[in-house]
């Protein structure tokens, strides 16, 4: 609705001024009507005077007219009709323009009823404009909004509490279940939602303006801000986020923080992209003809908005940390980044915005105390009990899935660390390929390699060499498939996992040292006496019995032990076959007929080489296995 602008004070002055002269001179009216033609001859400003004296207003009212309207309509009465409300707001744009002209001669009666009749105006407007306000909130569609964010579920299995000696819960679920850990979601371009019902954002503007134009500015920004306040505080209680004070954040147990959290996350985005960006538009539109007056109202409803947010972001910034806790720190730490440039483009109040980027850098801060405490956690583990069978360590499975998971953050990893010092010196690599890493790169190579340490120290447990290096085998192949199969791959490169390869290949070397050398020197010739057809029988006999039992101990024991790597698995067999069958099939081959020309020659030879390797087979499997009677495949 078009207003009329306030007069100079200039041109109040003359109209003032003729006013006061043609009252003072008490002349009749066509005098009067004489005066004011001379009057307005000599200047235009002087055109409508005679309306001032004859309490007329310029507007399609007169003063008594507009007066009755505004007086008509209390405060406890409803509007019958649009053009009711059309016509008490014309009334009061008319007396305002009364009010404008008459600004210097208020002491007279009419500027008095005029006033007193804006009073009753402003009065009723006010309580029309906190109840339209209120009446036409639109409460959120939280499920339709959810359902237009993209989820992404990263997997990882979350542990309750901090890193321990036992892992028991920690790696993949044995039973192929998977759990997540979800990232979050993303908010689709042009999701929007109306705050207030469309069809009176208009009737709300035309308020303002007149309440604004009264001098009723404060009113208007109290009943704004407080009402707009409690409808944003009612979205973010829609949306899962509680009112907590710092101390209550800090007393919640984990599984329930991870689930306040991750309803936080969901909050701040849609809070930052979507609500206070609608609070925002709807601010412009209200306030379009008192800007400043509308970034106040937008800036206080933002405050009230973004305040509980903060507060839950800085207790869990400044809580117990634990390894558990970063990714969801991190997704805060994105989400928060993410709507900072829409908040600050938006908010005008320096005090917020930089209340906004205090709390994430203190996220950010909370992220890479607790990944080093993490570091440090697997540095420092020292469980004294030994896997059973050479397994894979659950600290292995632990941390790899939980770097794999971190990768997934470099782009973040790498802004948090970019300037932190680390001591590379237990890292074999050269300082330029070093320095050719990101800051993510080198703290991940450096965290595995103190898990290698970690590894290669717990397989000092086993009394038993040989499962030393089955134990080592486990974990370091582990390793080189967690980082070969994600993009922990790209960041460590493949020089970095052919080494790692050629470290099993040498722990399977000397694994076959270590666990069968005893069974092939029985198989040798040294010591026999004579060639194969006169060698003593009691050697041979002894040589056979010797091997049997070898090969029957290894066979109980490494039954027992677990490769879970099928292809592992059976390249030990091969090398094992390889190794020992043809010298077993030689050795059988040259000495048998010797005894078996005496009496009870299967207590001694019991083994068919074929027996041998259906006995291989069964290495390996983590089920223990005994050899009563042998598994002849031929006579």
């Amino acid at each position: 609705m078009a207003t009329t602008s306030i007069n100079t004070g200039g041109e109040d002055r003359v109209l003032a001024t003729a006013q006061q002269i043609v009252k003072s001179l008490n002349t009749p009216k066509e005098v009067r009507e004489d005066m004011l033609l001379i009057f307005s001859s000599f200047d235009n400003r002087l055109s409508n005077i005679g309306d001032l004296i004859n309490g007329e207003s310029s507007g399609p009212h007169s003063f008594e007219s507009a007066e009755k309207i505004i007086l008509r309509h209390d405060s406890n009465s409803n509007w019958d009709s649009s053009e009711e409300f059309n016509e008490f707001m014309g009334a009061v744009d008319d007396i305002l323009r009364l009010i404008d002209n008459l600004s210097v001669g208020s002491d007279n009666e009419i500027m008095d009823r005029a006033e007193t009749a804006i009073q009753a105006a402003m009065s009723r407007l006010e309580d029309d404009f906190r109840h339209l306000l209120i009446s036409n909130t639109i409460p959120l569609d939280a499920d339709g909004l959810y359902g237009s964010m993209r989820r992404v579920s990263l997997s990882f299995a979350a542990n309750d509490g901090e890193i321990d000696g036992e892992f028991e819960s920690f790696g993949e679920v044995s039973d192929g279940s998977a759990r997540f850990h979800e990232r979050g979601a993303s908010l689709g371009e042009e999701a929007s939602v109306d705050l207030i019902e469309p069809a009176a954002v208009d009737d709300l503007k035309q308020i303002a303006d007149r309440m604004i134009r009264s001098g009723y500015e404060k009113e208007c920004f109290q009943v704004y801000s407080n009402i707009r306040r409690g409808a944003l505080d009612e979205c973010l209680a829609i949306l899962g986020v509680e009112k907590l004070s710092m101390e209550e954040v800090q007393k919640v147990e984990w599984s329930s923080l991870d689930e306040k959290m991750k309803k936080w996350i969901q909050a701040v985005k849609i809070a930052g992209k979507i609500l206070l960006s609608g609070e925002k538009k709807l601010c412009d539109h209200i306030f379009s003809e008192a800007e400043t007056l509308g970034d106040d109202c937008f800036n206080e409803t933002a405050k009230g908005c973004v305040k509980p947010l903060l507060i839950f972001a800085e207790a869990v910034a400044i809580g117990k940390r634990s390894s558990e806790k970063l990714f969801r720190i991190l997704d805060m730490y994105d989400a928060l980044a993410d709507v900072l440039p829409n908040l600050e483009a938006m908010i005008t109040s320096e005090l917020v915005c930089g209340e906004v980027r205090g709390v994430l850098n203190a996220l950010g801060e909370a992220a890479k105390g607790t990944f080093a405490e993490f570091e440090n956690a697997v540095q420092s583990e020292t469980s004294k009990k030994p896997m059973q069978g050479g397994e894979i360590h659950p600290l292995t499975r632990y941390v790899m899935n939980y770097v794999k998971l971190l990768v997934d953050y470099s782009d973040t990893l790498n802004k948090l660390l970019e300037h932190d010092e680390i001591d590379t010196g237990s890292l074999q690599i050269d300082a330029d390929s070093l320095e050719s890493m990101s800051p993510i790169a080198r703290r991940l190579l450096l965290l595995i390699t103190c898990l290698e340490s970690n590894i290669e120290e717990k397989s000092r447990l086993y009394d038993d060499s040989a499962m030393q290096y089955i134990f080592l085998m486990n974990n370091i192949l582990y390793i080189v498939q967690k980082v070969k199969d994600s993009e922990l791959g790209k960041l460590l490169g493949d020089n970095w996992v052919r080494k790692r390869r050629g470290q099993v290949r040498q722990y399977a070397t000397s694994y076959l040292r270590a666990s069968w050398s005893k069974a092939l020197a029985c198989l040798k010739d040294e010591g026999i006496g004579g060639g194969s057809t006169n060698a003593s029988k009691v050697t041979l006999k002894e040589r056979f019995r010797s091997f049997n039992l070898c090969f029957e101990e290894i066979y109980r024991v490494q039954t027992a032990w677990k490769v879970p790597d099928p292809q592992l698995r059976e390249e030990l067999r091969i090398s094992i076959s390889e190794k020992v069958i043809p010298a077993y099939r030689s050795f059988m081959g040259r000495f048998r007929s010797q005894l078996e020309s005496g009496r009870h020659a299967g207590k001694y030879i019991k083994y068919t080489p074929e027996d041998l390797e259906s006995y291989l087979l069964d290495l390996f499997e983590g089920s223990p296995g005994v050899l009563h009677h042998p598994r002849r495949k031929s006579s």
